[in-house]
């Protein structure tokens, strides 16, 4: 074959056509069940199609790749897929919304209910439903007697900049629920946690509004992202900090 800097370039590689049927994933879900594919396998199997250049799954494989995980795929939004060639807004969105169902398949997972009577547990158990989300949310985590979860509601979706939470509603949710104690929470999409000037005025709000209806407050913590706080630690506890 020509090394000459004339001779044409060959196609790229179609993983796709180069798999033997048999052995391609839909034929394979088919055979032995979602459980036999790769991750690169569903998610080909989900986006259906590539582009000129790059069958689907090269295009899933890369698309993994990038994210470091199928799992981190969960934090991207449309202009993270986007980036990809072949990703147009219509497959965008498609992987958007798969995204969003298992961060509330994980957010909503059965068995025994959560203990949440510390920021690091608080953090760790929200911290699947908040990844990604581009606007600010606020969550009343409804305890019983031994600080497990009872309800988890979400008070307010807001701008990308704050989700407003008056203390009536929290704690209207928080009699209702028949709560022992809450706990409040809030994601910062900039992923930096550090409390602003209005999570400091809300904060002193329900601390006082919690001693009025004389149920505790075990604690507000602000969700960011480790790589995005400072301190390395991905969320702010307004007990820790003795601000509560």
């Amino acid at each position: 074959m020509s090394d000459s800097p004339d001779a044409p370039e060959s196609a790229p590689l179609n993983r796709l056509r180069a798999t033997a049927a048999a052995e391609r994933p839909q034929e394979r879900l088919e055979k032995f069940g979602a459980g036999a594919l790769t991750d690169a396998e569903l998610l080909a199997m989900l986006l259906r199609s590539g582009t000129r250049g790059q069958d689907v799954l090269t295009l899933a494989t890369r698309l993994i790749d990038e994210a470091g995980s199928l799992a981190g795929l969960i934090a991207w939004g449309e202009e993270d897929f986007r980036k990809l060639k072949g990703i147009g807004h219509v497959k965008a969105l498609q992987l958007l919304t798969v995204m969003e169902v298992a961060r509330r398949i994980v957010g909503q997972q059965g068995g025994e209910e959560p203990l949440l009577n510390r920021a690091e547990l608080i953090a760790a158990y929200l911290q699947p439903v908040a990844a990604g989300l581009e606007v600010e949310k606020f969550w009343v985590l409804c305890l019983n007697r031994k600080n497990r979860l009872i309800k988890r509601v979400e008070i307010s979706s807001g701008s990308a900049h704050a989700a407003h939470a008056h203390p009536r509603e929290v704690f209207r949710v928080a009699v209702r629920e028949a709560a022992s104690a809450i706990a409040c929470a809030h994601n910062h999409p900039s992923g930096d946690p550090a409390p602003s000037a209005p999570d400091m005025q809300v904060t002193r709000l329900l601390r006082e509004a919690a001693r009025a209806v004389d149920i505790p407050l075990i604690d507000h913590v602000i969700l960011g992202r480790t790589g995005a706080d400072p301190i390395g630690r991905g969320f702010f506890s307004f007990r820790e900090a003795g601000l509560m």
